[in-house]
C-alpha cells in the first residue's frame, strides 16, 4: 500500500460493469473534487466489459461491427449531472416493434459518433464531455471479444446471453480471442490509482471479462493502490447459483491469482420478506448475511461489513453508503501503514 497522507485527493478506478459498476459511480462521483472533506476524489476512472451481445448492444455490435456500447452508455449517465436534459435523453429507450424499438438513444448515440469519428475510445470521450462527466470511463479492450464458456456438463456455450441463460453450472471462463489487447489509458490509470475497487456486478460477464484481458490482472496485482472487492448482494440465476460470498471472491482468485485485496465489502443487512420472496421466485437469493468467507482469506485482508442496501423495490446497493465505505477502507489502509 502506498504511504502517503490520510487527507487529499485520491485517484479511483473501478472495474467492472452492468447495473453494480454504474451504481458505484454514482456515489464516487458526489466525492469528486469535493476539496473541504478529509478524503475526496481527484480522479476518479471506469474500466467496463465490452463482451455484451444482447438487447439494443448486441444489434448493434452484429449490424455496424463496433463494440457493444450499453455497459459504457450506463457509467456515462451514472458519471453525469444528474439533472441535464441529455442525460435522461441517453437513458430513453424507443418502444415499438419497429426497427427503432428496443433501442437505446445513448447507445445510437454512440454508435453514430463512433462512424463519424472512426474511433470509439474517441466516440466515449467526446460523449462523456457532453454529459459533463465526472470521470473517465475506458473500455477494457478495444478488441472484438466475446465470452465462451465451458460448462459442468461438458458443453460450451458463446456469448453472454447464452451463458446467462444456461442452468448449468460454469466450469471454466475465457475470452475470445484470448490475447486481446488491453486499453493503454486503462493500464495508466490503473498504475496510477491510489485505491482500485472490482465489483459489483455479474460475476462471469461483468467482473471476469475485464480482469481476463491481457495484462489487466497482472498490473492489478502489481499496483500499490488499496485494492477493494465489492461483494454482490444477490445471486444471479444462471450464473452464480448456489454462490456465496466466499465462493464469489474464490472465483475472482482461480482466474486472477495475481491480485490480492486488502479489503472485502459485504453488505449485512436483510432484504425485505417480499423482495426475498420476488426474487427467489426467478431463482435468485441474497448474499452474504451468514456467509463464512474467513477461510478464503489471508490475515492481511479485513472483511468489511456494513449496511449498504437501498430502500427501494429491487435490491440494489445504496450509492451513496457503499462510495463512502470505499473511501473509509482507504482511510483506514493508511492509517495502518503509518502506524
Amino acid at each position: 500500500m502506498q504511504q502517503t497522507t490520510t487527507t487529499g485527493g485520491q485517484k479511483l478506478v473501478a472495474i467492472g460493469g452492468g447495473t453494480g459498476l454504474s451504481c458505484l459511480l454514482s456515489g464516487l462521483k458526489r466525492l469528486v473534487g469535493k476539496t473541504e472533506e478529509e478524503m475526496w476524489i481527484e480522479s476518479l476512472s471506469a474500466i467496463v466489459t465490452v463482451s455484451d451481445d444482447g438487447g439494443s448492444s448486441g444489434r448493434l455490435r452484429e449490424e455496424l461491427q463496433m463494440l457493444p456500447p450499453g455497459d459504457i452508455r450506463n457509467c456515462m449517465i451514472a458519471l453525469s449531472e444528474d439533472s441535464t436534459l441529455l442525460s435522461r435523453l441517453f437513458r430513453y429507450r424507443f418502444r415499438g416493434e419497429g426497427e427503432l424499438g428496443g433501442h437505446s438513444f445513448g447507445n445510437l448515440f454512440l454508435a453514430a459518433l463512433t462512424e463519424v469519428t472512426g474511433d470509439f475510445t474517441e466516440a466515449i470521450r467526446l460523449s462523456s464531455e457532453v454529459l459533463a462527466s465526472k470521470g473517465h470511463i475506458y473500455p477494457a479492450t478495444i478488441s472484438d471479444v466475446r465470452l465462451a464458456a465451458e460448462l459442468e456438463d461438458g458443453s460450451v456455450v458463446r456469448g453472454e446471453t447464452q451463458i446467462s441463460a444456461s442452468k448449468v453450472p460454469i466450469r471454466r471462463l475465457r475470452i475470445e480471442p484470448e490475447q486481446c489487447l488491453p486499453l493503454p489509458e486503462a493500464l495508466k490509470a490503473i498504475r496510477a490509482a491510489d485505491i482500485i475497487t472490482v465489483g459489483p456486478g455479474s460475476l462471469y460477464t461483468s467482473i471476469l471479462p475485464n480482469l481476463l484481458v491481457a495484462q489487466v490482472a497482472r498490473v492489478i496485482g502489481q499496483s500499490k493502490a488499496t485494492k477493494i472487492f465489492v461483494n454482490n448482494l444477490m445471486t444471479q440465476p444462471g450464473e452464480t447459483d448456489g454462490y456465496n460470498a466466499r465462493k464469489h471472491l474464490e472465483t475472482i482468485q482461480k482466474y486472477a491469482p495475481q491480485i490480492h485485496f486488502d479489503f472485502v465489502v459485504v453488505n449485512n443487512r436483510r432484504i425485505s420478506d417480499e423482495q426475498a420472496k420476488r426474487y427467489a421466485a426467478e431463482g435468485a437469493y441474497q448474499i452474504g448475511m451468514h456467509d463464512s468467507i474467513d477461510d478464503a482469506l489471508d490475515q492481511t485482508t479485513e472483511i468489511v461489513r456494513a449496511d449498504l442496501l437501498h430502500d427501494g423495490e429491487k435490491v440494489r446497493h445504496h450509492s451513496d453508503r457503499l462510495a463512502q465505505v470505499v473511501l473509509n477502507c482507504r482511510k483506514q489502509a493508511l492509517a495502518t501503514v503509518s502506524v
